[in-house]
């Protein structure tokens, strides 16, 4: 999300890119954690 903020704000692409990419793994990755599956082999990260 900072990546995202930070290329937004000084109008760097390659960062918006990886924000946008880093968003979306995340997004797909919590799904699953949400519904309470395994992923990565960790139930919690905490």
């Amino acid at each position: 999300m900072v990546l995202l903020i930070v290329g937004f704000l000084t109008g760097i692409s390659i960062l918006w890119t990886i924000g946008i990419i880093l968003v979306v793994v995340g997004v797909i990755l919590f799904a699953p954690g949400a519904a309470g599956h395994a992923v990565g082999g960790r139930r919690h990260y905490y």
